[in-house]
């Protein structure tokens, strides 16, 4: 059912590990064209563009800094040159920059958080508009934008994140906005929510502390970046869910419940 992935071009953002990366891999694999990116160079790039290009669709990698609007906008332009234009724009850059609780928070640190995860996905989704309603317009396809959000979005964050959770929830509630704006367009908003997935995000965790997690999650595990990548899939195909928009897709092991 994921075969009108096939050709399919998607860019995703922040994808050089992580779920991001577990994506661009299960999506390859289906047939897609998928664009690794990243603010910074990465020493192995090609060997993981030459993994991803042993599947069924294929890959390149550019270096975009997310926070800088002239850069997404040269980056979007020169994708949708090179291949005809975008299909599926899947939104995952994003973190933390640092824990801080309120009273620490500058206004320095404030736009680093506001541009990372809330400013990059709005600049993205005006860029790619264009071309998302141009792909849109063929028959039986919608085209597809997936904005990750957080289950911090919905408990506060742990200490020190209330700035990243309160961004996050902004990306959930101004997904519902761009759902209902865009339905006419034939173009599809949708969140992916992890739980605590195990991949460098958690870096800062002890072992200690992942087992207590662990013992708050029903399925009494942290989650994986590969479980998270077959949902973008899902909300990619519109074969699959070409009737889901304005949703929120937990992925937690139980961690959450809406």
């Amino acid at each position: 059912m994921l075969n009108d992935l096939r050709n399919k071009r998607v860019i995703i953002t922040g994808s050089t590990g992580g779920i991001g990366l577990a994506t661009a891999k299960y999506l390859a694999k289906a047939g897609a064209h998928v664009t690794l990116t990243s603010y910074r160079q990465h020493s192995d790039i090609e060997e993981t563009l030459a993994e991803l290009n042993r599947f069924e669709g294929s890959a390149t990698f550019h270096q975009v800094d997310f926070a800088d609007d002239a850069a997404c906008e040269r980056f979007v332009s020169e994708f949708a040159a090179l291949h005809g234009g975008i299909d599926v724009l899947i939104n995952n850059v994003g973190g933390l920059v640092d824990r801080k609780n309120t009273d620490e928070i500058d206004a320095e640190f404030f736009d680093d958080v506001a541009y990372l995860n809330m400013r990059s996905a709005q600049t993205m989704v005006r860029l790619a508009l264009p071309y998302l309603k141009q792909s849109a317009s063929q028959d039986h396809w919608s085209a597809s934008v997936i904005n990750v959000g957080s289950i911090a979005a919905d408990s506060g964050g742990g200490p020190g994140a209330s700035l990243y959770a309160a961004s996050k929830g902004w990306l959930h509630s101004i997904n519902r906005s761009w759902a209902k704006t865009y339905a006419k367009d034939n173009i599809r908003f949708n969140v992916v929510s992890p739980g605590t997935v195990d991949t460098a995000f958690h870096a800062d965790k002890d072992d200690a502390t992942k087992a207590r997690i662990s013992k708050g999650i029903p399925m009494g595990r942290l989650g994986t970046a590969e479980e998270m990548a077959p949902t973008f899939a899902y909300l990619a195909s519109h074969a699959m869910s070409g009737y889901i928009t304005g949703q929120v897709i937990n992925i937690n092991g139980g961690q959450y419940m809406a």
